[in-house]
């Protein structure tokens, strides 16, 4: 499925190796282009590149949000309700420590939504939603239903 006017994110990252397995195997991205400092990744319809930075150092600033600690900065994806549970799943399967424990934030509110948090090898901080209907609730200011 293409994503209309997919975005671009280049990303620091201390090992490209690591940064392969992660992406790819961990979260089901495909490799496209690559050289010995960079490499992309069609994260879900976007453009992920990651630039090699052996100096990297991930920042540590948190918000509170909804009575956790949100890592900014941070980046992810946002996907209906069943690929979300999916994600989640194999996440939890594969043993990924979270930032944020899976769960459903604003619950009854507008703007409900499931989230996770995770960290990729090099600390970049990644966030997925889920949404039971994505066009309508993303932008929503009013509740579901």
């Amino acid at each position: 499925m293409a994503v209309p006017d997919p975005f671009h994110l280049a990303i620091p990252v201390t090992d490209l190796d690591a940064a392969r397995d992660f992406y790819i195997k961990l979260l089901g991205c495909v490799e496209g282009r690559s050289d010995t400092h960079w490499v992309d990744f069609n994260f879900y319809g976007h453009q992920l590149v990651c630039h090699l930075d052996t100096s990297r150092r991930a920042p540590s600033i948190e918000n509170p949000v909804d009575g956790h600690r949100v890592p900014v900065p941070h980046f992810g994806v946002v996907v209906d309700m069943p690929r979300w549970q999916r994600i989640a799943d194999a996440l939890k399967a594969a043993g990924v420590e979270f930032i944020i424990e899976p769960y459903i934030r604003f619950a009854g509110k507008a703007g409900e939504q499931a989230t996770l948090f995770i960290r990729d090898p090099s600390g970049n901080a990644i966030e997925i939603k889920g949404f039971v209907d994505v066009d309508r609730q993303l932008f929503s200011t009013t509740p579901a239903g």
